[in-house]
């Protein structure tokens, strides 16, 4: 369902306290539906549309990922990047903890915890990018180069897409 207003979360005041400039954009939330669901409601590129990973390597150290949204992740690269021997994606409930938002809202900006945030370096390539804003049915319009001002000294830019759905 899309939300009637817009609720100020975490991420936007993150957003707002970094200066970076965005627009809010709602749509019809559905459980499952995914970046397919919010690109095809707002008319967006689906490719522009990043979700928001939580991640935990061997140790269960979380991080967070950033993927186009037609595009999955090379775990084994990730690994690699990250310098570690495995990386997995973590239950919807842990998740939830460590990124204080539920699965489906999920934004890097304004987490509970903090978190290194592994962003696909092609998601820079953009002129704008549509990512979660902290609750469902939510998305922001950003420049990608405002993704490191956002998030001061936690990007790392990684090459792990692999082949789109």
């Amino acid at each position: 369902m899309k939300p009637a207003t817009i609720p100020k979360t975490n991420a936007l005041r993150a957003l707002d306290a970094a200066k970076v400039p965005y627009q809010a954009r709602t749509y019809d939330y559905t459980e499952h539906g995914g970046t397919v669901q919010a690109a095809e409601c707002l008319g967006l590129d689906h490719h522009a549309t990043i979700k928001t990973l939580i991640l935990q390597d061997e140790t269960r150290k979380p991080f967070v990922c950033l993927m186009h949204g037609d595009c999955e992740i090379s775990l084994k690269n990730l690994a690699r990047a990250r310098g570690c021997k495995t990386v997995e994606m973590c239950e919807p409930a842990v998740a939830d903890r460590h990124s204080g938002y539920h699965v489906g809202g999920t934004s890097p900006f304004g987490t509970k915890r903090r978190m290194t945030v592994y962003v696909q370096r092609t998601i820079y390539d953009f002129p704008e990018i549509y990512i979660n804003a902290g609750h469902r049915g939510i998305l922001v319009a950003m420049t990608p180069a405002d993704l490191d001002k956002a998030l001061p000294g936690l990007t790392v830019p990684v090459d792990v897409a692999i082949s789109g759905k």
